[in-house]
């Protein structure tokens, strides 16, 4: 039904493109205030041409907060725009790209935000236990409060903007376009995973961390094809890099933050398996917690089985469902 009920909307396989150009024009638009930041240290000579390159020193410039802003900003325009695209080219509400229920559950949201939040936090302290030699306290209260102030207001637009489009939008999209659940599901994940080829954990951990990002995508997208919705990927995906913003932070990653902790190990000797277990133990262990609590079935169909269009008759049905 989730992505059954877009043939209730205007869905012409030309929209979904323009969508998607709609999107990167806010991103694009929104990134302009960092593009303007650089301009600036570059004329008054803060900016050593030659390192343009290094993501690391692009990131020295500013300080961590206004980083943070920076990195999230166009992800937050990204996601008004394609919001705004839904509404006007589609004619499809914001509850109708979110769920099949009638109105967004957020129960759902909550559940798994704070589920996974225990989890991973829990991840991150049982290894500076075990490991202390491998992190340094990084604590600061003014700075850390105002990253908290940045992260709980931009970080859930930034993931949000994510799920809409890999999971809500193009998911939709393509779903109606192939008629059929299994190639969305796939190449929604496969593409969410190789865009983030360019963050700085690729450099040092190489190639192998892809499987984490797809495998993640993978995830996500299950969980809203079984539970007919995005309400869990949007608490999963916002717990997730909110409380990795807040807890943890290190010179490789993405996020470059005045978090509690910074961890210094070598990310070149991080084992195979921390990389896989995430994918192929705890997500499927999640995924079984989840289908018990919400009565998940029908496993097969609402992952590989086809889309039918309904008769005209039935588009004022799907739309009261």
């Amino acid at each position: 039904m989730y992505i059954t009920q877009v043939f209730n909307v205007l869905h012409d396989w030309w929209r979904y493109i323009v969508g998607v150009i709609i999107a990167i024009i806010g991103v694009v638009i929104f990134s302009m205030p960092h593009m303007i930041a650089i301009g600036v240290e570059t004329a008054i000579g803060n900016v050593d041409l030659s390192q343009m390159q290094d993501t690391n020193y692009m990131m020295s410039l500013f300080d961590p907060n206004l980083n943070l802003v920076f990195v999230l900003l166009p992800f937050a325009g990204g996601l008004l725009a394609l919001l705004l695209a839904v509404k006007y080219l589609h004619k499809q509400s914001i509850t109708h790209l979110t769920t099949t229920r009638k109105k967004i559950d957020w129960k759902r949201f909550w559940f798994i935000f704070f589920i996974w939040g225990i989890v991973s936090s829990g991840i991150v302290l049982l290894d500076y236990y075990m490991a202390p030699e491998d992190y340094e306290l990084n604590f600061q209260l003014v700075p850390f409060l105002m990253l908290c102030v940045i992260a709980i207001l931009l970080v859930p637009l930034q993931t949000s903007f994510e799920e809409y489009l890999f999971r809500g939008y193009l998911m939709q999209g393509i779903g109606v376009l192939v008629k059929n659940k299994w190639v969305p599901l796939i190449l929604t994940s496969l593409v969410f995973g190789l865009l983030h080829i360019a963050n700085p954990e690729v450099d040092k951990l190489g190639s192998v961390i892809m499987v984490y990002y797809i495998g993640t995508g993978l995830f996500l997208g299950i969980m809203t094809l079984m539970d007919e919705g995005l309400e869990l990927s949007l608490g999963f995906h916002a717990a997730n890099n909110l409380f990795t913003a807040l807890l943890v932070t290190a010179d490789w990653t993405a996020f470059q933050t005045h978090s509690v902790l910074k961890d210094l190990s070598d990310p070149s000797e991080m084992g195979i398996e921390e990389i896989f277990v995430p994918v192929f133990v705890v997500f499927p262990i999640l995924l079984f917690i989840l289908s018990k609590k919400y009565n998940w079935t029908n496993w097969k169909d609402k992952l590989l089985g086809n889309i039918v269009e309904p008769p005209t008759e039935d588009y004022k049905i799907l739309e009261e469902l």
